[in-house]
């Protein structure tokens, strides 16, 4: 029998490839399963936004919002490619908040995190500052600006995974934990291939449960056969849901509103031709694979930004609508928005056995902090050699981020003209996209090509056939989903004859490289 991993991470999401990339880059021996694809339950359906989370000072969170202030610092020195400086504008709302608690927290805001990169916070006169124009005429006359960013969530996570991959970890998608064990030592972990039914058990030193909304059911499910004491119920699963609807605004800067309620929603340029309303926070029951937007948070969003746009929003501009379901951590608030997002972890260690760390809570923004916290929860079960490189990720770019030097913001606009000059037969709006989704890393998609004719098949839009090959071969993608709403946003653009065209030549694809024992990510058995 192969001798045990270091550790073993159930959960495909931010927080689980996250570890597995510091723990690869320590040198660990790191196995990853995922019973979906890569970020396909909550790590894909969030706002987008890097940010400290301005409204948790309400809640005096203030440890929460320096650490979020810090990492997105290093997100955006990290991840250029993919994590872009983001104006936010918060129109002041008489009857609300008012202009002075706003003032109070934006100051607290631009100084808590050590802020270097982003400009700070400044007063707009929204009668005459772009940003005002699509608003309701003469109801919203003054505004502040500050800094956040945006990100594609589910790209980084696939690129936190493909460089643990890189590092040496073992990632497999469509692999489910079925089983666990604590024996001599070790957890024997079960692990069910989605698609064949093959079952395989896996040795790991430690254990880490990573699994997102369903971490009290995998909690449950390595406890009950083994030695240690009895679940507790941690978790508070809240719904949040999102609205993509036609271009609101073209500015570029996002939205920040009130809400009589309480609550705020962000507009959010999106995808070029649309903007992203959300997000809505309520309890959750029920099967987390299943979670959808509901016609009653659909109305909710629309009436929300209706209140601020001068042009209404209503249910049938709505082109798109997600949902996820948080994991926080329970902390007992009557109320799902006042809920913490901080992370907890709990170690289950009893004498002489394996021990089993579970991730309960956390924020995108946080999930390299967390990791490293996870590996020092766990270092005195792990070789003593991988304490000596911690911190690694807050220093060592993400794929793609290599030729990060200067203004992070540039690096984009840089990287696609020199796309433009290498590849002439590129539009810019392709090889826009190519930079700001791969950055470096589209040149390995577009090498040798001459015409757009030797990218092979076109999709539709400027989804080609050498990158759907680029995404199954490097970045695990298995399906027309994978590639249509989580490596891109292209679902939105094309039709029900393009997906299906996509689908059918992925099939085809994984066949052909399955009968040729090609060397696909996630296709091997464990070792």
């Amino acid at each position: 029998m192969p001798p045990p991993y270091d550790l073993a991470i159930i959960g495909g999401g931010i927080n689980g490839c996250g570890i597995a990339r510091d723990a690869a880059g320590r040198g660990l021996a790191v196995y990853l399963c995922e019973m979906d694809d890569l970020a396909g339950g909550t790590s894909s359906r969030s706002t987008g936004l890097i940010h400290g989370g301005l409204r948790y000072l309400e809640y005096y969170d203030f440890r929460l919002v320096r650490e979020a202030l810090r990492e997105r610092e290093v997100l955006l020195r990290i991840a250029p490619h993919i994590v872009r400086p983001l104006r936010i504008v918060l129109p002041y709302r008489r009857g609300l908040r008012p202009a002075w608690l706003l003032r109070l927290g934006l100051f607290l805001y631009d100084h808590m995190g050590g802020r270097k990169l982003l400009p700070p916070t400044r007063t707009l006169d929204l009668g005459c500052d772009p940003a005002g124009a699509p608003l309701k005429p003469k109801m919203f006359r003054t505004g502040f600006a500050f800094s956040d960013c945006q990100v594609d969530d589910a790209r980084l996570v696939v690129l936190n995974a493909c460089d643990a991959a890189a590092r040496g970890a073992v990632i497999r998608t469509r692999t489910k934990a079925v089983g666990a064990m604590r024996r001599d030592g070790n957890w024997d972990l079960t692990v069910e291939d989605m698609a064949s039914g093959r079952r395989d058990t896996v040795a790991a030193r430690a254990l880490v449960n990573a699994a997102g909304p369903w971490v009290e059911r995998t909690l449950a499910l390595c406890l009950e056969s083994s030695v240690g004491r009895a679940a507790r119920q941690h978790v508070r699963l809240v719904q949040g849901s999102h609205i993509v609807v036609p271009q609101l605004f073209d500015h570029g800067h996002a939205y920040m509103f009130q809400n009589p309620d309480g609550r705020v929603v962000f507009a959010l340029p999106y995808e070029g031709a649309h903007t992203l309303i959300g997000t809505t926070e309520r309890d959750f029951a029920g099967d987390p694979a299943l979670v959808a937007a509901s016609p009653g948070e659909i109305q909710y969003l629309c009436a929300a930004a209706s209140e601020y746009f001068a042009r209404p929003v209503s249910p049938a501009d709505v082109v798109w609508s997600f949902a996820g379901v948080r994991p926080l951590h329970d902390d007992h608030v009557r109320d799902a928005k006042a809920a913490t997002r901080d992370y907890v972890l709990d170690l289950d260690a009893p004498p002489a056995c394996a021990p089993l760390l579970s991730v309960f809570g956390g924020k995108i923004t946080t999930y390299r902090r967390l990791a490293e916290a996870a590996l020092e929860r766990l270092a005195s079960f792990l070789p003593p050699s991988s304490r000596h490189s911690a911190g690694w990720t807050g220093r060592t770019v993400l794929p793609g981020g290599a030729a990060a030097a200067g203004e992070p913001a540039a690096l984009a606009a840089a990287l696609a003209a020199a796309l433009g000059r290498d590849y002439p037969f590129l539009t810019p709006a392709h090889a826009g996209r190519l930079a700001a989704a791969y950055g470096t890393l589209a040149q390995n998609i577009l090498a040798g090509a001459r015409t757009a004719a030797d990218l092979g098949t076109w999709f539709g839009a400027t989804l080609t056939e050498a990158e759907v090959r680029y995404l199954m071969a490097k970045e695990f993608a298995r399906t027309a989903d994978d590639v249509l709403w989580r490596r891109t946003k292209f679902g939105l653009a094309l039709s029900g004859a393009e997906t299906a065209a996509l689908s059918r030549f992925m099939a085809s694809a994984a066949a052909a490289a399955l009968g040729g024992k090609a060397n696909m990510p996630g296709l091997q058995p464990a070792r």
